[in-house]
């Protein structure tokens, strides 16, 4: 199984990346990116653009598993994964209400009951189903309340700590290697060119 992360990280003032990469060993190799000028999280619209372009690369008998953080916890990046036939982990914000079992419950609320799954959960008020696992282990602040396209267990939940290397691969770009973040470049398309660069060195 193929593993692609997707994460999104400040550039400079005023641009956020949003990039697709693939695990390799513990380590992440960027595939595909776009620079967008906000100061806040990006949409789903470019997020599936970006996908579009990924699942493009891709040949038809190859397994994948997308795993992504809270950022793009949204039941239309579940569809888009389920309609594509792709595994993925995404973990969702603590306060999305899900419909399950004819109620509503919260994520977090969901964890303080010590609930380990929600499955065939709806959430977002659409009738997009996901599985959910939930995690809490001692010593950490939150739980991980995770949507899969599988039965929850707490395996199928760690397998969303794959998505780390895409973190080191940030930080290689920013504080400990190339310094993106001091560019004075103005321009999305000019800041993508310069992540290629940086890509391929």
């Amino acid at each position: 199984t193929v593993i692609l992360m997707m994460d999104q990280s400040k550039i400079s003032d005023n641009f956020e990346c949003l990039m697709v990469s693939l695990r390799v060993a513990e380590r992440a190799v960027p595939v595909a990116w776009k620079v967008v000028q906000t100061k806040g999280s990006i949409g789903f619209e470019v997020q599936k653009s970006l996908l579009d372009e990924v699942a493009k690369m891709i040949p038809k008998d190859v397994d994948i598993l997308l795993s992504g953080d809270r950022f793009y916890g949204t039941s239309s990046l579940v569809n888009w994964c389920k309609t594509q036939g792709w595994q993925y982990r995404i973990r969702l914000k603590g306060n999305l209400i899900f419909q399950h079992a004819s109620g509503d419950i919260t994520g977090n609320d969901a964890a303080k009951i010590k609930l380990e799954s929600l499955e065939k959960a709806t959430f977002n008020g659409t009738d997009i189903s996901t599985n959910i696992g939930i995690l809490h282990e001692r010593g950490h602040k939150e739980p991980w309340i995770i949507a899969m396209d599988c039965k929850p267990n707490k395996y199928k939940i760690l397998d969303y700590g794959m998505r780390w290397g895409i973190e080191c691969l940030f930080s290689d770009f920013k504080s400990r290697g190339f310094g993106i973040t001091k560019t004075h470049l103005k321009h999305e398309d000019r800041i993508e060119r310069l992540i290629m660069i940086m890509a391929l060195a």
